[in-house]
């Protein structure tokens, strides 16, 4: 099944491009766009709130300015964030479409939902909105991304007609997790026949970048299998699984998930071995569990990087080394430190992952603000 009109199995996800700086760097993302293309696939997803609002503007100057329309899928959400009543939802989406510079998407999705934001949904009548757009042409598919319980997905399925697919987070370590409920949410798609886009297949890269002891598992296995390579090759295995975007920073690591996922192989026992230990080292590290998706960012009042903070205690408790305490300097330089925060909470209404982000900030400030 070619979802979205989209190639293959694997979707660009534009939520992390490669930075010069505060800026994309638009030269490395048109080679790893055309290295994308020359493997055959064409599916790009984004939001408006991507790499604080660069996300559409990069892909109109890399991508829409250099392909023709028809040769690749755009896929674009509405996003909470962005507006507050009824009568912002049909400007805003007027303008992402011209901020990227066409005159459709392939397909919208009803970004981020949960139980939270689908009582907003309903109320001012997003999901209306966006039929009518499809209606209209402006948008070919309509479906939904999804961060809550799978009770709330199956409610969110069988209240709203014609949702095409559900953009879900998905990989080895959630899978089983209480708080993402990556099996059930699965299993709640397969049950309303809906296909699945996977999210987070590396989970921010925490899935890359292992832990000294979870590395040996992989690097014990027969070949030069990566952990890249085998979180994607994890994901490809099932069968209701239609797209996995994955959003990678440079042209080595995007011609590596070409590669993988243009035939991505079986795992093999021992593979399926090494990621049991894989799992069994993260779960006993009390490692903090962001993605670093950065949806915290927009309404901090402190301008805290909350993300980046997170990945600093993350490798902390990995390493334990001179090197997190000088990344702290370096990411609260001009900066909130964690300390500042004020506890208002913005934040973890935001948050997809549900963190308890006010408490781990004390966490990181009992740490590191010495």
């Amino acid at each position: 099944m070619a979802l979205f009109g989209g190639n293959g199995l694997f979707g660009f996800g534009c939520m992390r491009l490669p930075m010069d700086g505060g800026a994309v760097d638009l030269a490395e993302t048109n080679r790893m766009i055309d290295a994308f293309m020359d493997a055959g696939f064409n599916y790009f997803d984004t939001a408006h709130g991507y790499l604080g609002g660069k996300s559409e503007r990069a892909l109109r100057d890399t991508l829409v300015a250099r392909y023709p329309r028809e040769s690749y899928v755009l896929v674009n959400k509405l996003t909470s964030a962005h507006w507050e009543k009824e009568a912002d939802i049909r400007p805003l989406l007027e303008a992402e479409l011209e901020i990227c510079g066409v005159e459709y998407f392939d397909a919208l999705l009803m970004h981020a939902q949960n139980a939270e934001f689908y009582v907003k949904y309903k109320r001012e009548r997003a999901y209306d909105i966006g039929r009518e757009f499809v209606a209209e042409g402006k948008a070919k598919h309509f479906g939904i991304s999804f961060h809550g319980k799978a009770d709330v997905l199956d409610l969110i399925l069988t209240e709203q007609p014609g949702i095409e697919a559900v953009q879900l987070q998905f990989n080895y370590m959630d899978y089983d997790d209480k708080g993402v409920e990556g099996r059930a949410c699965y299993e709640v798609c397969e049950k309303h026949g809906v296909p699945v886009i996977v999210m987070e297949p590396l989970r921010g890269g925490n899935l890359v970048n292992l832990p000294p002891e979870a590395m040996e598992a992989v690097q014990a296995l027969p070949g030069d299998v990566t952990p890249a390579q085998l979180a994607l090759r994890w994901c490809a295995q099932f069968p209701n699984v239609k797209m996995i975007l994955s959003g990678v920073p440079d042209l080595a690591q995007m011609e590596d998930n070409t590669a993988t996922l243009a035939d991505p192989k079986p795992l093999t026992p021992e593979e399926d071995a090494a990621i049991d230990e894989v799992c069994k080292v993260f779960r006993s590290m009390d490692l903090i569990g962001c993605t670093g998706c950065g949806y915290c960012l927009a309404g901090c009042p402190e301008n805290i990087a909350i993300p980046d903070l997170f990945s600093v205690m993350n490798s902390y408790t990995m390493f334990k080394n001179w090197n997190s305490d000088w990344y702290y300097m370096v990411y609260t330089q001009g900066l909130g430190k964690a300390g500042d925060c004020i506890a208002c909470g913005s934040c973890e209404t935001q948050c997809p992952q549900s963190l308890p982000i006010i408490d781990l900030m004390e966490k990181v400030s009992d740490q590191f603000d010495k």
